[in-house]
């Protein structure tokens, strides 16, 4: 079978990075070119069962996306990739093991902003693979008068709730900010999105 004979892929790491589970790998030392990879995971619901990734069996690429394979998101699962060549494989490699509800991290949402009479409306969208939208994902939202970041004022809602904040009383260049939220042991965040500004009530 060759087993062993090419060189194992190294630094193979199961991470987490805009809300995905990510397994992430660097080519073993003198790999050929035309080398493929094969990814496979198991979960602790079921120890030593391997599960075979359909979309990254003899892929090129150094990564797999395996956010939509995991079978539970409360539970620890770890993945492991061999190299193929020809007929010579490496050696699986395992990663150690991540749990979705406790390692995700999370991107900024992105903000749509609707300008009314007296009023902002927005919405806040989410890179979020479908898999995991029924999570109980939220949004901190900022605001404040440009200059003055101190005196922001901050509230939280829900990922498909919209934000309508009144403006009545608001003159000048206003600036909003999101960041993405979730609660596993503790509140985990994003960082907060780039500043969106908007003139308010400008007379004349």
């Amino acid at each position: 079978s060759g087993q062993g004979k090419l060189p194992a892929p190294q630094n193979v790491t199961l991470l987490s990075k805009d809300f995905d589970m990510i397994l992430v790998w660097t080519p073993g030392e003198g790999s050929p070119p035309g080398v493929t990879y094969t990814v496979r995971y198991e979960s602790q619901q079921r120890l030593s069962k391997w599960m075979k990734v359909p979309h990254c069996k003899a892929i090129q690429r150094t990564s797999c996306n395996l956010t939509c394979e995991l079978p539970n998101y409360f539970v620890k699962a770890r993945a492991r990739v061999k190299a193929v060549w020809g007929s010579s494989q490496s050696p699986w490699v395992e990663s150690e093991f991540k749990e979705y509800h406790l390692d995700v991290e999370l991107a900024p949402p992105v903000l749509n902003v609707t300008l009314e009479d007296n009023s902002i409306h927005v919405k806040a969208s989410f890179p979020l693979a479908s898999c995991v939208e029924s999570l109980v994902w939220m949004y901190d939202l900022k605001l404040w008068k440009a200059g003055s970041e101190d005196k922001a004022t901050c509230k939280r809602y829900f990922r498909k709730q919209a934000a309508t904040i009144d403006t009545t009383a608001l003159q000048g260049n206003y600036c909003l900010s999101a960041r993405s939220s979730f609660q596993s042991i503790d509140f985990k965040h994003s960082q907060f999105s780039q500043p969106l500004c908007v003139l308010l009530n400008h007379k004349g």
